[in-house]
């Protein structure tokens, strides 16, 4: 039974941390697919088609490439447990593990019918800077029926809020930059770019 990991991200935008958890998980699963998502406990500034095409070019900048490692934008959707059930039509006979990070583990009691969905994947919680976790804090989810693992990988100090509000370029790769600044998605972007050009002519 191949064993394929789930991972949605508002990717706004998505970050070279974002590209260190991709790297790792197609070196643990069979096949990881990703799509960019909508949370409905979030409010989002860029377009749902902006943030896809920035996650395909965080897909193909790894290197070397994971051939295992998709863009799925068909099993985008604000509920999870509805992009489960689709991805269930894709691959009938695997075993899912859903991959989320930590600033979402409070959440997750109020996600859509959430006992079902934990009856249908494993998690797999990644740690993110500033949302510390232990096994403890996993407890009541397991209380609830989830089958939860905290993920053994150190995730780069950048955040995709600190990116959008500072435009902080070692947050994110150069072809991603590129694509912002060419599309204008942030509103700091007045600014020329000077950390780009630099970047890319060293790249």
């Amino acid at each position: 039974m191949p064993t394929i990991a789930l991972f949605g991200t508002s990717a706004d935008p998505p970050t070279a941390g974002h590209q260190a958890i991709l790297t790792w998980l197609a070196d643990q699963f069979d096949q990881v697919a990703v799509w960019a998502s909508d949370n409905p406990f979030k409010s989002h500034q860029t377009p749902l088609v902006h943030r896809a095409t920035m996650l395909q070019l965080l897909i193909e900048d790894i290197d070397p490439p994971r051939h295992n490692l998709r863009l799925e934008p068909e099993l985008s959707h604000p509920r999870a447990l509805i992009t489960v059930q689709r991805a269930r039509k894709l691959w009938q006979d695997a075993d899912f593990t859903l991959v989320i990070g930590s600033d979402l583990v409070a959440q997750l009691p109020r996600w859509y019918r959430m006992k079902e969905l934990f009856q249908q994947v494993c998690l797999l919680v990644i740690p993110r800077p500033g949302y510390p976790l232990s096994e403890a804090d996993l407890e009541p989810l397991r209380q609830m029926g989830a089958n939860v693992t905290i993920a053994p990988i150190p995730v780069p100090d950048v955040s995709s809020t600190d990116y959008r509000e500072t435009g902080d370029a070692e947050a994110v790769i150069p072809p991603i930059e590129a694509y912002i600044h060419r599309e204008q998605l942030y509103t700091w972007q007045d600014a020329a770019p000077k950390n780009l050009l630099t970047r890319l002519r060293d790249s």
